[in-house]
């Protein structure tokens, strides 16, 4: 079939992105594979009107918001491939089946890792990354936090709003003269011994095991994993990527196009700061950025 806008991915900015599409009156087929970042997460924080809903709860209630929409079609499957085609692309996805767009978003999000093996069964619940998302949660209990880059310790500086912390540099991300004055003024502790397990029942987190086989409380850990783009359509297609703190993202300019022409990205694949209103922000200029590049080749 043929589509206006494909947009791939449907969490928070792929669906904003849809939305506007689906206002405008445009045909517009939303893939999605079903497996969002946040799906570890219990409930998503900060986003104005979802506090403490869940990030499936809050994706459930916008599909039901766009289906009310009748130019928008769906597919729950995963878009494997995506070439130029004429004068726009042609998308592939659960193998066999093909749809051509005259417009392309990509909404696919990132995929985390996470530098401890103990870490992964506690992800989004008692290993976190964001204090803005998740740090009222878990307010005036032992705080760690695990160094995985080289912007760790401003990660530590904030989070003694929340809680005593500790800031573990691995051996590998020992602070600057700077970041160890503002950690002191703070009250946050420095730990120089690597942590090399989590310890706890289930997806919590009571103590952490270091290599000298101490082990010390905390019941909340933070760490930025490494990210990487979750889906190759953005490579597929040449655009270009920029080097992030955590990992690689789309390039896009301020209206959310990628280096390729007709080309959008929105959500945590093409931002380096990732927060569950940025990505529905990115998505809203997405959307409203194809829809008016549309307008502007019909009349040119």
């Amino acid at each position: 079939m043929d589509y206006d806008v494909v947009v791939v991915g449907g969490s928070f900015a792929g669906l904003s992105a849809a939305l506007q599409l689906a206002r405008a009156r445009r045909p517009v087929l939303l893939i999605d594979a079903g497996q969002p970042r946040n799906r570890f997460a219990e409930a998503s924080h900060g986003f104005l009107g979802q506090d403490g809903a869940s990030p499936a709860a809050i994706m459930r209630d916008g599909l039901r918001q766009l289906s009310a929409y009748p130019t928008v079609d769906f597919v729950h499957g995963k878009a494997t491939q995506a070439t130029a085609e004429g004068q726009g692309f042609k998308i592939v996805f659960e193998g066999t089946c093909e749809a051509l767009t005259r417009r392309l978003i990509l909404a696919t999000g990132v995929t985390d890792e996470l530098p401890l093996r103990s870490m992964i069964s506690r992800w989004g619940v008692s290993v976190l990354h964001c204090p803005y998302c998740h740090g009222y949660e878990v307010r005036d209990r032992p705080i760690a936090v695990i160094a995985n880059q080289p912007m760790a310790a401003h990660q530590g500086i904030l989070l003694p709003d929340w809680g005593p912390t500790t800031y573990f540099t691995q051996g590998l991300f020992e602070p600057t003269a700077e970041e160890t004055a503002h950690l002191t003024a703070r009250g946050v502790r420095i730990e120089r011994t690597p942590v090399v397990e989590l310890l706890g029942e289930g997806q919590t987190t009571r103590a952490l095991k270091l290599a000298d086989g101490r082990e010390v409380e905390a019941q909340a850990v933070f760490t930025a994993p490494k990210t990487r783009v979750t889906s190759a359509l953005a490579e597929q297609l040449g655009c270009a990527f920029v080097d992030g703190v955590t990992g690689p993202h789309i390039q896009v300019d301020p209206m959310q196009q990628t280096t390729v022409t007709n080309v959008f990205a929105a959500g945590d694949a093409a931002q380096p700061m990732h927060n569950a209103t940025l990505s529905s922000t990115a998505g809203v200029l997405a959307g409203i950025a194809a829809h008016r590049s549309l307008i502007m080749e019909a009349v040119s």
